[in-house]
């Protein structure tokens, strides 16, 4: 079975769109099914229903999509080792984080200690960063933990408190703490419920029993921060991001006790090979961002 095949057939069963995954591919789409059609004829076994335009894994497709990622996967991890033999070192890293916001300073300095290194961050919920670490897309997350999947490792870094952001003359901006209870009764511009902060603030408030109901769901922090400026209603953010707020219309207040808190981590796959790069970049954010 050919390699090309194989990354043919992959691209079909990502995009499930032989035309789209023929553009992607850089060929045209009759020579994308063709070689489809040869990679079925091989196994003896059509890999896609094909319903118009429509096409969908078969139970084959499935199987042999799990074992050519596996297969991709370990010929990657075949190319960094020989290269660390031969005194080589991967120049690109690819994250995925729960926030930007945590890794700005931790990325300027790891630059100027290894300018070399390219690295592409993209800010991702966590389950976004988990699929894609296990689809070999991405080779580190930064995330909210816990993160259970016994096909990935976690390292604890420090403990991420939830607060709440209001406009500068709202009554709770002279507050020493917000009661959850209080929270309930405003207006609300909080993460999709796919995010695990929007899920920290769920979880604590389903213990007292109460549910949060927002008046609008956005998936980034800067815009939830506008929402608030506007007075369109109160977000609550990580801690960590006030230290990125610069806006005066903005004031950041406590949560009362029990704030809810999650674990900040990082998080590989178990059979990734711990190349240089990527050891350089965990021992540099072990150091930044590490706490007890």
């Amino acid at each position: 079975m050919e390699h090309r095949l194989l990354e043919y057939f992959i691209a079909v069963s990502e995009e499930l769109h032989f035309t789209k995954a023929a553009d992607n591919l850089g060929i045209s789409q009759p020579t994308l099914s063709h070689q489809i059609r040869l990679l079925e004829e091989q196994l003896g076994t059509p890999l896609f229903h094909r319903s118009g335009k429509k096409i969908h894994l078969t139970q084959a497709g499935t199987v042999l999509l799990e074992h050519a990622r596996r297969v991709f996967h370990e010929l990657e991890q075949a190319k960094l080792v020989i290269g660390e033999l031969t005194g080589l070192r991967r120049g690109r890293l690819r994250i995925g984080c729960s926030g930007n916001h945590l890794l700005i300073q931790s990325i300027i300095s790891f630059h100027r200690q290894f300018p070399g290194i390219e690295l592409s961050i993209v800010e991702l919920a966590t389950e976004e960063t988990r699929d894609r670490l296990l689809t070999n897309k991405l080779d580190l997350g930064v995330v909210f933990l816990p993160l259970k999947d016994e096909q990935l490792i976690s390292l604890p870094l420090y403990k991420e408190e939830l607060v709440v952001i209001v406009p500068q003359d709202h009554p709770f901006a002279e507050s020493s703490g917000i009661e959850l209870r209080e929270l309930a009764l405003s207006p609300l511009v909080l993460f999709p419920p796919k995010f695990l902060a929007r899920q920290m603030l769920d979880a604590a408030c389903a213990e007292i029993g109460i549910q949060l109901s927002p008046v609008i769901e956005l998936s980034t922090m800067e815009s939830q921060c506008q929402m608030v400026a506007h007075h369109v209603g109160l977000t609550v953010v990580p801690k960590s991001y006030t230290a990125t707020l610069r806006d005066p219309r903005l004031v950041s207040v406590p949560i009362a006790e029990p704030a809810p808190y999650r674990s900040v981590g990082i998080v590989y796959r178990k059979d990734t090979y711990m190349d240089a790069a990527i050891q350089a970049f965990i021992e540099h954010l072990s150091s930044n961002l590490q706490t007890d």
